[in-house]
This record gives structure tokens, sequence and C-alpha cells, in this order.
């Protein structure tokens, strides 16, 4: 069976996964997730990329901002990616060269000493109001608090190995547009960002179909 490495957003935690992860193993894939916990210091990316490649599997499949990471984890045995309502990669080049400018001011403007709020502080409401409270108090559990550095450290560089895209939510649409142009296996689902958390077996479903779409 196929083995999936669950790669969640540094902005958020290892729980972003667990209920979509729970149903792949009811079904009988091999899957495990990447360690939690942000690094204490820099390079950030670097020790995030080392941590994930520790994980052994065939697919690597990043939610969010995870996607900027991806193909340095990949790289370790050549392993198909799959990404999920995720951000593209960006090899050499920062969060603030990429993000909305105004996005990137808002953040700068939340900044204190150094330190950003957490993500859910911050993200537009909507991404997480539909959450239950059961659920929405263990995801905000483990969202920590970010160095501003992070965002402006490059991303790192690797080459990039088969792909494949998920499309949940209408925020992501042009990453979407820009995997199909890149001639990637694109799966558009009307969703919303965190819907592995409150429809686990619909994701899960979706995955397994791009992972066999980049599976050699």
């Amino acid at each position: 069976m196929t083995a999936f490495v669950l790669v969640h957003s540094p902005l958020v935690g290892p729980y972003t996964w667990q209920p979509v992860a729970e149903v792949l193993r009811r079904r009988g894939f091999p899957v495990q997730g990447v360690p939690s916990g942000f690094p204490d210091r820099p390079p950030y990316h670097a020790k995030l990329v080392e941590a994930a490649r520790s994980v052994r599997g065939d697919v690597v499949v990043g939610h969010s901002g995870a996607g900027a990471l991806l193909p340095a984890i990949a790289q370790h045995g050549d392993r198909g990616m799959v990404f999920v309502d995720a951000v593209l990669p960006r090899p050499g080049r920062s969060w603030f060269e990429t993000a909305p400018p105004a996005l990137g001011e808002q953040l700068l403007g939340l900044a204190r000493e150094g330190w950003l709020p957490p993500w859910h502080e911050w993200f537009p409401r909507e991404a997480f109001e539909d959450l239950p409270p059961r659920l929405r108090d263990r995801f905000f559990a483990e969202v920590p608090r970010l160095p501003l550095a992070f965002f402006e450290e490059p991303a790192p560089a690797a080459p990039e190995s088969r792909s494949a895209y998920v499309r949940l939510s209408e925020t992501y649409d042009l990453f979407a547009d820009e995997a199909a142009r890149r001639g990637w296996p694109v799966y558009r689902e009307n969703a919303d960002h965190l819907a592995m958390l409150t429809q686990p077996d619909r994701i899960a479903d979706v995955v397994v179909r791009a992972v066999e779409s980049v599976l050699p």
C-alpha cells in the first residue's frame, strides 16, 4: 500500500490532518504525520524540512503553507507531491516577496518585538468559524506564535517531482489555476480551507485520487 506523509502548515499544528489520517488508516493505508513543534531558531525552513524528511513515505501531502516546503521534502527518495489548498513552491523567495502587499503590511503591523499573534487571530474568520467548538479548541491549542523572521526567510530550492493539486476553497483558485497551467492533475472541491477537520472522509477520497495520479 502507498504510504502517505501528511505535512501540516508551519502556521498551525499536526491535528489539522489527524481526522483524515484516521480515515486513511481505517482503509489500510500507512500514514505518518510530521513532527509537531516549530524550530526555536533559524534557519526555520531548513529545520522544518529536515524534520519532515525523517518520516518515511511514498508521497508527501501538504496543506496550506506547507506547499513552500514540499519539493525539498519530496527530494528525499524522489517522492511524489500533493498540494492541498496550498501555496506553490517559491524557491529562493520569501513569503513577503510573494504575498499580496496588503497582507504583508497587515502582518508587519501585527508584529510585536518580532513575533506575530497566532494564525487564527489574524487570518479571515470564515476559514474556521464553522468548526464545532470541540474541534476548534483542539485546533487552536496547537497554533504557535511565529517569528516575523520566518516570513522573511527564503524558501528552500529543490527540483519538483511528480505533483497534483487539490483545491478546497476559492481563496486558492489562483494556485489551482497555476498548477493546471503547469500540467498537474487538479482536483477541485467546493469545500473550505479546513475541510480536513470537518469532512475527513470526503477529503480522504480526493487525496487518494490525487496521490494515485502522482505514483510512478
